[in-house]
């Protein structure tokens, strides 16, 4: 070759060679116009502080601005911001939960106007007096003198009004049957809920209401219980009468008090949805606690409403952390609310989003190390970060007007710091780099074009794939996208402007001391990073055999590695060494091996993209938090319990059983030494004489029944074994026997888990030595069982003593083993009423839909428009109409539940004199509620007229489905529905009503999400092939970019696969910055490979093939420190979020992981393969090249436009 040709980075610039003549005076001139002034600004450290200081105070001062007089940032954590509310069934929904929000205000405000006050609180009082007046005078002058007290006593209506809840769900869980009615789950739940209410301050926010001033054992406070099945098992006694409240401190018969208790539609509303009355078993039970209003100190409910909800979320919060505690290995405590629920949830949000604190942290050590242990440089680049961020919050706030941080922002936090250090360490690379320019301006211009270049088109295809994102119609992923865009933009900024300025700095007034404190301590010891001598590292150019193709010489560009004397830049000890590494052990080994590796790439995309496409959609509901945690189980149990919207406090034994409770007297007709449990004596079971003879080491004669009696109720299996010759062996289990072992089952015979009258408390162990027998003791310590956790071959358990034994008996309480069904006295079960378990769905008449004209924003949280009603709908012309559609729909057995019809609303007067108008409306379908409850449907009037009507139908669909298998139920119910409308005359109104649903809008919700996420992704991926093509300018240099994005996505959704993941929202959502995430590395690559021919241009007659390839090796040389470094930093900043509760979160770091892991490995591989093998040989960008990438570029994008316009006509999209 020519010697008056240079390399990149030739550090023999500036010698007085007259060979360099040409390239000397291009490399000598100093800049001119603009970046004159940019390069005075960035090599003086007085101007480089003063603009330093602007960039960080203006940011500062912006978001101070925004904290304190802009509105304040809400943080949206509910599940409704992924609602698409431009949807159609969004948009039914919605008219119909306006239109009845508008009934329900007109209402409230004509009873205002009525009454002259709007405060109504303590008439509301007076009149639940009134009703309960009569009873109170037949129940005894003791009650009477306890309600005329609470009447006349100041206050007396504090606390009377239902308010608040909290809602515990206590789930069976453990080895055996999952019935949640045994002895031993049912005391651990009636602890629970008796530590509830033996909290200090329970009294003081506890529901007060006048029925329980009928219970005398609740004095004196007559703090209502909690609302659950335990106030028919655990009865209180008070002079010989019974009070069904749950304070009883024993277990009543637990079969005689759910028969009691199922007489009572309100019992369905405790359990399961599989319970029934032949079956009285449930994996569940439910619990709710109410709490009253008004507070003490407060006049009204309307009285400081703020104020009084702050101090009971302030006070039930408490019980969080007390609950949490209480599970056991029989029973799941879960707990919920509004308030405690909404608590659940930030809290969780907070715990994940310290995780980034320690993501910091780490990043922070590892900059700190990558930047060769300069803390300047590491401080600057964390700190453009985090001033990016909040630049990017005022913007994203109060330019762009978004009022809500989605949860999905929360994800910024982790991922910003990857990309922005991409950025910072391609500009600490490139400046340490052109160390070979030795005059200052020279050098900064150079690092700030050549790395402020490359940044900047890697940060726009990253802000280009994010804002893809802001098309989606979801709310949250459109402000996910928005800010993601925001915040990479304004990092690039950021980066831009504070780096070059704490670079020179660093030169000239950091750097020398740094250096000066680590050559002392090297001095003194030399660590792994060091070296011995003091010779200066420099980049020297070699002459060699070409080791890539034939005998022919290339450049090749060889490092020394020691460190830099005093007065000489610092190139870093660790960028140094990494950079050898890369190219000698990535670079020159790939080019070599390019074509092995293009294959082994092409049989992985095939294999990956086979995987891709066996990715099936979700199976079920989209998971919010992690399975095991109490915010998730709570949300799963959703679809087996009753609706949201029910709620059930006069439902509990103490409210039904109040006009009973004189007849429920305890009758002295027990047989002596027991409580009488709804057996006679002569019923009473035969007794097991369990004695040495069975080898369980007994130490008297103990005895058990042989069938289940009265709370005897454990089963316990003696299994043996002859394996242990030549003596059989017996251990005992509360499971069946281990046929595994040769444990064969010799007997059974049943005990009680909890305390019983005349019974012991006895513990057995299975010995752990041969031949492993069972152990049967008093007291813990003769069996080894003491510190030990119970299991089925490890516990305690009660066993009745031997009659005639003089061993005191254990107190009980009368009501211990209490059956109030002795003898026939309960009657019939009740019919299982409506209690919203499957997905309620309206027929709605008189309503056309909902204008949101006045509307700025498309998010959950906003105001969500006006109804519009239908101007031709008239009742009374079309009732006949009405019925028969009615009658059509709760006919369908397939749609529609049995006794699942309202076809009028309930509580309206409507409801008696509509049918009175059309003979077709007199046998409607009569709905199965819960005593008290109303009916869903509803009806609007106005100016005395009925302008709409809803009729309400529980569905058989399962609130518990996935999205895209619920999605046929509703294609049923649009076909049905639409089937009868079409069969009425066309002058009917009633044509145009339509059928929605809450749930409908959950799954669209699900469905539009991949969908849209999908979308997302190729429009990004088309929007980065344009961008890379005008960077590029050449379709070989676009081509390995192109591909080994390909790549990535195929890659990282056979990992999905491989994962056993399904395709679901939260899976779509993190697939749609795939393309944003990968393109920064093999791009970078392809600016080094541009980098490396501009700066050593073949001359004529050199080997095109070893040009492209030495350009290769000198691109991997060039980039691969700062890839590499912003590679290992993002991954490292993604890990914790592998640990976080929120699905989502975790879902969405591990991807950013996989994919960015991916994507360095193809980008060292198969991106520099492909450079090597097609990469244009001596291609220099020029800006008549660019030009015509962009006019490509513009026909390509007019072209699509067109294709996607046409197919909207012809109904295609």
């Amino acid at each position: 070759m020519d010697d008056d040709e240079t390399l990149l980075l030739d550090t023999s610039w500036g010698d007085d060679d007259d060979d360099d003549d040409e390239v000397g005076v291009r490399r000598a001139e100093m800049p001119c116009g603009p970046w004159r002034a940019v390069a005075w600004v960035y090599t003086q450290p007085c101007a480089s502080g003063v603009l330093s200081t602007i960039f960080v105070l203006l940011p500062c001062t912006l978001f101070a601005f925004m904290l304190l007089y802009c509105p304040p940032l809400d943080i949206d954590l509910s599940y409704s911001a992924f609602e698409v509310h431009s949807h159609f069934s969004a948009e039914r929904f919605d008219a119909l939960a306006i239109a009845v929000k508008t009934q329900l205000g007109s209402w409230d405000r004509r009873r205002r106007d009525a009454d002259g006050e709007d405060l109504q609180e303590i008439p509301e009082d007076e009149q639940e007096v009134n009703r309960t007046r009569d009873e109170a005078s037949r129940s005894g002058g003791c009650l009477r003198r306890s309600l005329r007290g609470r009447r006349f006593a100041p206050n007396y209506y504090l606390q009377s009004q239902a308010l608040w809840r909290m809602e515990l769900v206590f789930v069976a869980q453990g080895d055996g049957d999952r019935n949640i009615f045994t002895p031993e789950r049912l005391k651990t739940i009636h602890h629970v809920e008796r530590l509830i209410m033996q909290h200090p301050q329970f009294h003081q926010f506890c529901w007060k209401p006048m029925e329980v001033l009928r219970d005398l054992p609740l004095g004196p406070s007559f703090c209502s219980p909690p609302s659950s099945l335990l106030s028919y098992l655990y009865p209180s006694e008070r002079a010989g009468k019974i009070y069904y409240d749950g304070m009883g401190p024993d277990l009543a018969d637990i079969q005689g008090s759910l028969s009691l208790a199922i007489t009572h539609p309100q019992f369905y509303w405790y359990v399961d949805e599989s319970l029934s009355p032949e079956h009285l078993s449930s994996p569940l039970l439910r619990s709710e606690i109410h709490f009253g209003a008004p507070l003490p100190s407060y006049n009204s409910l309307q009285d400081r409403v703020d104020e009084q909800r702050s101090h009971f979320k302030n006070f039930v919060v408490q019980y969080a952390d007390i609950l949490a505690k209480q599970s056991t290995s029989q029973v799941k405590v879960l707990y919920g609310g509004t308030e405690l629920f909404d608590h659940e949830v930030r809290h969780t949000f907070r715990n994940d989003m310290m995780l980034a604190v320690i993501s910091g942290a780490c990043i922070t050590v590892l900059v700190y190390i990558l930047t060769s242990f300069s803390a300047f440089l590491t401080f600057f680049g964390l700190a453009s970060i985090g001033l990016s961020c909040l630049m990017a919050l005022f913007l994203y706030h109060v330019v762009f007007g978004v009022r809500y941080l989605g949860i999905l922002n929360g994800v910024a936090a982790f991922v910003i710091i990857g990309i922005g250090v991409d950025d910072v360490f391609v500009f600490i690379s490139t400046f340490r780099q052109a160390a070979h320019l030795h005059h200052p301006q020279q050098r900064m211009v150079y690092t700030i074009k050549t790395a402020g270049r490359a940044t900047f088109l890697t940060s726009f295809t990253t802000a280009a794939a994010y804002a893809a994102s802001t098309f989606s119609k979801i709310p949250a992923v459109h402000d996910f996208g928005l800010f993601m865009a925001l915040i990479v933009s304004c990092c690039w900024l950021w980066v831009c402007a504070l780096m070059p300025a704490a670079l020179c700095i660093w030169t000239r007034w950091v750097e020398p001391r740094e250096h000066a404190c680590l050559h002392r301590w090297k001095s003194t010891s030399h660590g792994p990073l060091s070296d011995e001598d003091d010779d200066v590292a420099l980049l020297s150019v070699e002459m060699e055999p070409g080791p890539l193709e034939g005998d022919m010489d290339v450049l090749s560009l060889s490092l020394e590695t020691p460190l830099s004397l005093a007065g000489h830049p610092h190139l870093g000890v660790v960028s140094t060494k990494l950079q050898w590494a890369l190219k000698h052990l990535v670079g020159q080994p790939v080019v070599e091996r390019r074509r092995t590796i293009l294959g082994v790439f092409l049989l992985v995309l095939l294999l990956s993209a086979g995987c891709c496409c066996l990715l099936r959609p979700a199976s079920h509901a989209p998971l919010l938090f992690r399975p095991d945690t109490n915010l998730q189980t709570l949300l799963a149990l959703r679809s087996n319990l009753s609706g949201q919207g029910i709620s059930c406090p006069m439902c509990s034994g103490d409210i039904t059983q109040v006009s009973s409770w004189r007849s429920r007297s305890l009758c002295p007709r027990r047989p002596s030494g027991r409580p009488h449990m709804g057996r006679t004596a002569a019923q009473r079971p035969a007794l097991l004489l369990l004695g040495p003879q069975h080898l369980l080491t007994l130490a008297a004669t103990k005895q058990a029944f042989s069938q289940s009696w009265q709370n005897y109720t454990r089963r316990m299996t003696v299994c043996v074994s002859h394996d242990y010759h030549p003596y059989p062996s017996w251990m005992m289990t509360s499971r069946s026997c281990d046929r595994r072992h040769n444990w064969m089952p010799d007997f059974s015979f049943f005990v009680a888990a909890s305390p019983q009258q005349s019974s012991r408390k006895l513990h057995f162990a299975q010995h752990k030595l041969r031949p492993h027998p069972t152990r049967v003791c008093v007291s813990p310590p003769g069996c080894g069982v003491r510190g030990m956790p119970d299991g089925p071959t490890r516990g305690s358990f009660y066993s009745p003593l031997p009659r005639g034994s003089t061993a005191r008996p254990l107190t009980l309480s009368k009501t211990s083993g209490f059956n109030p069904c002795s003898g026939g006295a309960c009657g019939l079960p009740a019919m299982r009423p409506l209690v919203d378990t499957g997905a309620m769905v309206f027929v709605v008449f008189g309503i056309l839909g909902v204008n949101r004209t006045e509307r700025r924003d498309n998010h959950v949280l906003g105001d969500n428009g006006n109804v519009i009603l239908d101007p031709d709908f008239d009742i009374f012309k079309e009732m006949g109409n009405l019925c028969k559609i009615c009658k059509a729909v709760s006919a369908n057995k397939q749609l529609v539940k049995p006794g699942g019809a309202q076809c009028l609303p309930s509580g309206n007067k409507l409801a008696s004199v509509l049918p009175l108008f059309h003979p077709e409306c007199h046998s409607l379908p009569e709905p199965n509620l819960l005593p008290g409850q109303l009916s869903h449907g509803a009806a609007g009037m106005h100016a005395g007229k009925v302008r709409w009507l809803s009729m309400a139908f529980e569905s058989t669909t399962y609130k518990g489905k996935s999205s895209f298998r619920t999605y046929s139920d509703f294609l049923r119910w649009e076909t049905f529905i639409q089937d009868q409308l079409s069969s009425l005359p066309q002058s009917s109104s009633l044509r145009r009503g339509f059928q929605t649903c809450e749930h409908w809008k959950q799954i669209f919700m699900e469905i539009l999400g991949v969908e849209s996420a999908l979308w997302s992704l190729l429009l990004s991926l088309a929007i980065c092939v344009a961008s890379v093509s005008l960077f590029t300018a050449h379709l070989f240099l676009l081509l390995p970019v192109l591909v080994t994005i390909l790549g990535v996505v195929c890659l990282v959704g056979a990992f999905m696969y491989w994962l056993g993941w399904e395709l679901g929202a939260v899976e779509a959502i993190s697939l749609s910055i795939l393309v944003g995430s990968s393109v920064d590395y093999c791009l970078h690559l392809v600016e080094g490979y541009m980098l490396a021919g501009e700066a050593a241009p073949p001359t004529r007659g050199t080997d095109p093939a070893a040009a492209r390839q030495s350009r290769s090796v000198e691109a991997v040389n060039h980039v691969g420190v700062a890839i590499v470094s912003s590679a290992v930093t993002t991954v490292i900043s993604t890990v914790p979020l592998f640990f976080c509760v929120i699905v989502p979160f975790a879902k969405f770091g591990q991807i950013v992981a996989i994919n960015t892991a991916v994507s360095i490995f193809f980008t060292l591989t198969v991106t520099v393969a492909m450079l090597a093998s097609a990469a244009p040989a001596a291609f220099r960008r020029t800006p008549c090249g660019v030009l015509k990438a962009a006019l490509a570029v513009m026909t390509a994008a007019a072209a699509g436009g067109a294709l996607w316009w046409a197919g909207g006509q012809v109904g295609v999209w």
